[in-house]
């Protein structure tokens, strides 16, 4: 098992972290092996949420009898200090403990709830408190989807770590929007959470093509994809810890490789790349753009063709709420789409096989006339 430094927290944690999001699902006997089984094996740092249902509970059984064989980090969705704080009191009392290794302000999707948790008596502010009384050691956040959100909580000092969505999809422009980068500038930690996209990335084989395909020389059976995905990840040098979702001993078993083994190479990430494409799937907010760059190369015009197809998905498939976030990325592209002249050499590039002069006169004529609108 390799270990790394989370951020300025000064905690050395293991790269693979569990996470307990899935927890719910199983029996606490299960969860009580899986998780033993998973210290036992090094893994160090557990990840679960106050609204994750039952998962602290599970969590605590294991935590009365070893809890310094791990770091444990929790969140909390509430918005205002008070909701906070109760949330924090029970989270001590499920997961049977009396501190929080890491407090984390859950899901900041927006700017909204930024100035919410950030007031006078937003949840930042019992999160200090937490910290000053000794109930945690270390205060981060979580945020999906909004670039804006994720700068201003890396620049603000506030937080120790943040907890981002990542894979090879790169759904959210985390790598591409610099976040990673700048996170790693400002030592904060960074966690990763749905290296698989939610489950999307994963052969899916029942058990017959799993006894004939994918083994190790040791016999143990492994999802390619899964295990390019976690893997590519971790090759991603500002990451300190990513945390998939597990249940069983077999899910730890066929992880745990993963933890030690080497950035992957150029090859392997093209490899990888085609694996995604044969999957033949879409992914979260239906993205079907394998966000791989290989267009970027081909195209004359310079048009930024994954950040163009992304921006029709965060106004496509995201809440009500952040569309703004759709036609923000859409205006802050460098070249338009319009300026596409349909060359076609995009599309012999493309291992998802998308017709991508075609796909860019939708995102045009669904921007342009929001924009017209306004």
């Amino acid at each position: 098992m390799q270990y790394r430094e989370l951020g300025k927290t000064g905690l050395k944690v293991s790269n693979i972290g569990f996470g307990a999001i899935k927890l719910p699902d199983v029996s606490e006997e299960q969860a009580y092996e899986t998780l033993n089984y998973a210290l036992d094996q090094g893994i160090n740092f557990i990840d679960t949420a106050r609204n994750y249902n039952d998962s602290e509970h599970k969590i605590g059984l294991v935590l009365k009898e070893r809890r310094d064989d791990c770091y444990i980090a929790t969140k909390t969705g509430s918005r205002d200090a008070d909701g906070a704080m109760r949330d924090l009191e029970t989270s001590l009392r499920e997961l049977q403990t009396d501190r929080i290794d890491i407090w984390q302000l859950h899901n900041v999707m927006n700017w909204d709830l930024w100035q919410q948790v950030t007031q006078p008596d937003g949840a930042l502010a019992a999160a200090r408190r937490a910290r000053e009384e000794g109930m945690v050691d270390h205060i981060g956040i979580s945020i999906h989807r909004s670039l804006r959100v994720m700068r201003e909580a890396i620049r603000s000092g506030e937080f120790e770590t943040i907890m981002l969505l990542y894979n090879p999809l790169d759904e959210e422009g985390v790598k591409g929007g610099g976040i990673l980068d700048l996170a790693e500038e400002h030592d904060v930690g960074v966690i990763i959470m749905k290296s698989l996209s939610g489950g999307a990335l994963t052969l899916h084989l029942n058990d017959k093509e799993r006894e004939e395909k994918h083994r190790t020389s040791n016999g143990e059976w492994f999802d390619p994809v899964v295990r390019g995905s976690i893997r590519h990840v971790l090759s991603q040098p500002q990451v300190d810890v990513v945390i998939p979702g597990m249940r069983y001993v077999r899910e730890v078993r066929e992880n745990l490789p993963i933890g030690d083994m080497p950035p992957m190479t150029d090859e392997e990430e093209q490899k990888l790349v085609r694996d995604i494409a044969d999957l033949q799937s879409t992914f979260k907010y239906e993205q079907d753009c394998l966000r791989c760059g290989y267009c970027l190369s081909v195209c004359p015009q310079d048009i930024p063709i994954p950040e163009a197809f992304r921006a029709e998905y965060v106004y496509r498939q995201y809440s009500e709420d952040t569309r703004d976030m759709g036609i923000e990325i859409y205006e802050s592209l460098e070249v338009s789409p319009k300026e596409c002249i349909a060359c076609e050499s995009c599309i012999e590039e493309c291992p998802a096989g998308i017709p991508i002069p075609e796909r860019l006169e939708e995102v045009v004529a669904l921007f342009e006339g929001i924009i017209q609108e306004r």
